[in-house]
C-alpha cells in the first residue's frame, strides 16, 4: 500500500508512515501475539488474587450463558457489553438493521435483575418523553413532576441517531452526571444507571449524525457484522425450533442492582502500576499529534481505557492490568472519538486502521 503522506519532510514523518495488511484485521479481537519477549512462562506457578473475584466471574459466566441460549456467535460484543456494565459506562452498537442489536441490549437487560426501559427515537420525539415533564394537579392546585423512561437502570435507546439534536441534548446531562435538572430541581438516576443505544450507519436514509460531545459520553462504540455462514445455519435451526416460543422468554434474571454496584466497585480496585497508565497517556497524546486525525483523544479517553482495561482485567479472573487489556479496550474506546482528516477519509482510510497503527507504534512498557 502506497505511503499515506508523501507530502511529508522525513524529519515530520509520523510515526505512521504507511499502513500494514497486517493490522488491518477485526477491530474487536485483541492482538494476541507475544509481546513480551520470548520466555515462556512457568506454568508451575501459582498467583492468588488481592481482590476475591470469584462471585464476579460467576455471575459473568450466568449471564453469558443466558444470552447464548438466543444470540448466536458475537461473542465480542457480549463480552464488551459486559465489560461496559462492569465499567460503568454506556455502549453505543451500531450495526445495519437486522443483526441482532436491540435484541441482544434486551437480553442482557433480562439476564439482570434491574428495572428497564426502552425508548424509541423518532424525529419527532421531544426532550420531555423521554426526561418527563411537569403536570398540573387540580386537587392540591400545583405542579407535580411526572418521570419519563430515562428513569430505570439500564435505558435500551433504539436507533439513536434518528432524533434531532435538540432530543439528543437531553441525554448530555443524564449520561454523564447521572441526573437530570428540570425546572430548577435535580433529580438523581438510581444506581445502577446503563444507557444502551442502538444506531444504523449514517448513510442509511433519515439518520443523523450524532454530537461529538454525545459520541464522548459513550464508553465503547460496538461495530456488529453480519454472521458468517456456519452462524447463519444455527441461527435457522434456533429459529425453527423455537415453535412458537419467544426469544426473551428463555432467560432468567441471575443478578441484583446491588450484586451489580458491589461488582462495580470491585472493578475499580482492580490495580495498574504507574507505567501502564503512562502507556495509556502515550496512546491518547498520539491520537492528538497524528496527521491523519482532525480531532484527536479527549482526557475522557484515557479515563475510559483506564476503566474498561480493569473491566477486561476482571473478567480475565486478574485483580491486576496488563498491556493485552489496554489494546483489547482502545478501539472500542477510541473509534467514535477521533476523526480522521477529509483528505485521509476520501482515500477509504478508517479511524480503526489509524488507532492499530498508534498502538503498535507506542512502546509497551516492560
Amino acid at each position: 500500500m502506497e505511503n499515506l503522506d508523501d507530502n511529508k519532510n522525513e524529519d515530520q514523518a509520523p510515526k505512521i508512515e504507511q499502513f500494514d495488511e497486517s493490522l488491518l484485521g477485526d477491530a474487536s479481537t485483541p492482538n494476541t501475539s507475544d509481546e513480551t519477549g520470548p520466555e515462556t512462562p512457568n506454568t508451575d506457578i501459582s498467583f492468588k488474587n488481592r481482590i476475591d473475584l470469584t462471585e464476579l466471574q460467576e455471575g459473568i459466566d450466568l449471564i453469558k450463558n443466558e444470552i447464548s441460549k438466543v444470540i448466536v456467535g458475537q461473542k465480542g460484543m457480549i463480552d464488551m457489553l459486559i465489560a461496559s456494565i462492569l465499567a460503568n459506562g454506556h455502549s453505543l452498537i451500531e450495526g445495519v438493521p437486522g443483526v441482532a442489536k436491540t435484541i441482544s441490549a434486551k437480553l442482557l437487560a433480562k439476564s439482570l435483575d434491574i428495572g428497564f426501559s426502552r425508548i424509541q427515537f423518532t424525529p419527532d420525539l421531544m426532550p420531555s418523553d423521554i426526561l418527563g415533564t411537569s403536570v398540573f394537579n387540580m386537587k392540591t392546585t400545583e405542579f407535580e413532576f411526572k418521570e419519563g423512561p430515562i428513569f430505570s437502570n439500564m435505558i435500551l435507546i433504539d436507533e439513536i441517531n434518528r432524533a434531532p439534536a435538540k432530543t439528543q441534548a437531553a441525554l448530555f446531562e443524564v449520561m454523564e452526571e447521572r441526573q437530570i435538572t428540570i425546572d430548577g430541581q435535580k433529580s438523581k438516576m438510581e444506581l445502577p444507571f446503563i444507557v444502551l443505544a442502538t444506531q444504523n450507519p449514517v448513510e442509511q436514509e433519515g439518520t443523523y449524525r450524532l454530537p461529538e460531545a454525545q459520541l464522548d459520553r459513550f464508553l465503547f462504540k460496538i461495530d456488529i457484522d453480519y454472521p458468517n455462514v456456519e452462524e447463519e445455519v444455527e441461527i435457522l435451526t434456533r429459529e425453527q425450533n423455537l415453535q412458537g416460543d419467544t426469544k426473551v422468554g428463555q432467560i432468567k434474571a441471575h443478578l441484583s442492582s446491588e450484586q451489580i454496584n458491589k461488582f462495580q466497585r470491585l472493578v475499580d480496585q482492580i490495580l495498574i502500576e504507574s507505567h501502564l497508565i503512562k502507556y495509556i497517556a502515550d496512546i491518547i497524546v498520539s491520537t492528538r499529534n497524528n496527521p491523519f486525525l482532525y480531532l484527536g483523544a479527549s482526557p475522557r479517553a484515557s479515563i475510559a481505557i483506564l476503566k474498561a482495561s480493569k473491566a477486561f482485567a476482571a473478567m480475565s479472573g486478574r485483580d491486576f492490568v496488563t498491556p493485552e487489556d489496554i489494546k483489547r479496550a482502545a478501539i472500542p474506546v477510541l473509534q467514535h472519538r477521533v476523526i480522521v482528516t477529509p483528505e485521509r477519509e476520501m482515500e477509504g482510510v478508517t479511524t480503526k486502521q489509524i488507532i492499530r497503527q498508534i498502538i503498535e507504534a507506542v512502546e509497551i512498557p516492560r
